[in-house]
């Protein structure tokens, strides 16, 4: 039986061997949540390792309070967060933009539908998406997303909202264009 709490505790005391195994069982998951968070593949990768490296140093500092993959989670949204800080509003619209008709042409090529949701997804901004993400996608609550981000708990409500009513807003607009 895996005992998530026992490996990590091994982890922590220096065990490689066990954060080897924490960090296998939840790169996939992580990588997901991230390629969600970014609409890029390149930059979820680089955003997945950062956080991979990021929790090889500080898992120290874990304190078990939550599911290891939360404590993830919370350091790739706050990398992900820093990194939006560094970029001026006007280059992340663009690189954004062109990263998400790239992850769709990608997924067209491959002969996988594009949900209408995902690219409504990426038309959010990012913290909009990041706050729809963990509270829909992942069942987080808005305590725990707060937590997470380390933002207030009205903050993370006022992004789900109108990150919601954006996505209503261009659901409702991708609908009117397939019955035209």
């Amino acid at each position: 039986m895996y005992d998530e709490a026992a490996i990590v505790k091994k982890a922590a005391k220096g065990d490689v061997q066990s954060l080897s195994e924490l960090l296998r069982q939840h790169y996939s998951f992580l990588y997901q949540y991230v390629l969600k968070l970014t609409m890029d593949k390149g930059k979820a990768e680089d955003l997945t390792q950062e956080t991979m490296l990021k929790a090889i140093e500080k898992i120290g500092t874990f304190k078990g309070q939550s599911k290891f993959s939360t404590w993830l989670i919370a350091i790739a949204s706050r990398l992900s967060i820093d990194r939006a800080r560094r970029y001026k509003r006007e280059q992340q619209y663009v690189q954004e933009e062109g990263s998400a008709r790239s992850l769709r042409y990608e997924t067209l090529g491959r002969m996988n539908d594009w949900p209408d949701a995902l690219e409504a997804l990426g038309q959010l901004e990012e913290n909009q998406r990041m706050a729809v993400l963990l509270k829909y996608y992942y069942g987080y609550s808005q305590e725990e997303i707060a937590e997470m981000l380390d933002t207030p708990v009205g903050t993370v409500k006022s992004r789900i909202h109108a990150g919601i009513k954006q996505l209503r807003k261009e659901m409702t607009h991708h609908e009117q264009e397939r019955s035209s």
